[in-house]
């Protein structure tokens, strides 16, 4: 009985450390926060900031891995001319000092990864409304901060430890449960024969029949196919159906390399809870990345693509498993795709 008690704890334990955490994205007020399945956290300001952006990050655990940095950019760089930011800084119009020992200060950049400059800098910015620059039109909103911290805070289970930001406690660092395990996605047959001129025109030539038996809006003069070399025995086919205005959604099958061909539809299931009504993803322009062999999609949010949802996904010799999903909500100008915050990451 003794021994069946421990074998049952330590299927517990074995569980927990496999749990993956439940990614989330949320704003408030002016500030956004993205915490993927490791409960690594990211948040900053949006929205009507003309380039000047603090981003402050923190990984989970006991140890304080923080990073705030404060970045005047965006998809457009400054103007050369553009003056350096530091001396420039304004709290509800009176000048914000950085203190060089802890800072890392270049002119249109700011960092620190000092716990303790970054408390006491969030101690002393976060009843505040915004920082500015002096003589230019930017503007750091700092409504939703202190809820933005908050929620990091609980997403990271901080609350009531010596680690919090705003709720802090007497609880020991250790308290604070560590990063979920983090899973991977091995890749298969990464150097697969490449398809010989005979495999290739008898996917083309299937991709064609396929074609007829479904309604696509896109012209067929339009309908780009792709076929890709997947494993030694597997193709990846592609087929543009439906097209917006800067969106393009394919239909996908995997399909067999030998004759007679056969295939079956490729599904990409998010495995957490996106808040849309199915965890199904529809391939938006979709593109396959030969050299890390992985099946991307961007759903951009406008034409600028400052905004939208990216993933990648990984062949495990029988159906694609996600590998990085990003999201940006914010449609500011900010950054690119491959910048984007993360909800998913794998190994």
């Amino acid at each position: 009985m003794r021994y069946r008690v421990i074998f049952i704890f330590l299927l517990s334990v074995i569980a927990a450390r496999l749990t993956w955490a439940a990614p989330a994205q949320q704003t408030f007020s002016d500030w956004q926060v993205t915490c993927n399945n490791q409960n690594f956290c990211v948040a900053r300001n949006s929205g009507e900031h003309h380039g000047l952006v603090m981003t402050l990050s923190r990984s989970a655990g006991a140890r304080t891995d923080a990073v705030l940095r404060i970045d005047l950019g965006g998809l457009t760089l400054p103007d050369a001319k553009e003056a350096d930011i530091a001396p420039r800084l304004l709290l509800e119009g009176k000048p914000l000092t950085l203190d060089a020992q802890y800072w890392q200060i270049s002119p249109w950049h700011l960092m620190t990864g000092d716990a303790a400059t970054i408390t006491s800098f969030l101690q002393t910015i976060q009843q505040a409304r915004a920082i500015t620059l002096s003589g230019g039109p930017q503007v750091l909103s700092l409504e939703g901060l202190k809820s933005a911290l908050l929620f990091i805070d609980s997403q990271q289970k901080r609350v009531g430890s010596e680690t919090a930001w705003i709720e802090k406690g007497d609880d020991p660092p250790l308290s604070v449960p560590p990063a979920p395990a983090l899973k991977g996605v091995a890749v298969i047959n990464p150097t697969p024969t490449p398809l010989s001129d005979e495999e290739r025109n008898d996917l083309l030539e299937y991709a064609n029949w396929r074609m007829n038996g479904f309604r696509c809006s896109l012209d067929p003069m339009r309908r780009e196919v792709r076929v890709t070399a997947l494993t030694d025995d597997k193709a990846l086919m592609m087929i543009g159906c439906e097209a917006g205005a800067y969106n393009t959604i394919d239909l996908a099958w995997i399909v067999s390399r030998k004759k007679p061909l056969t295939s079956r539809s490729l599904r990409l299931r998010l495995p957490f809870n996106s808040g849309a009504e199915s965890n199904d993803m529809e391939l938006m322009n979709a593109t396959f990345d030969e050299k890390s062999r992985e099946l991307v999609t961007l759903a951009k949010g406008r034409g600028l693509t400052d905004c939208g949802i990216q993933t990648r996904w990984r062949f495990d010799g029988q159906r694609f498993r996600l590998v990085r999903y990003a999201q940006e909500p914010s449609c500011d100008n900010w950054h690119g795709p491959d910048a984007w915050p993360t909800l998913w990451i794998t190994r």
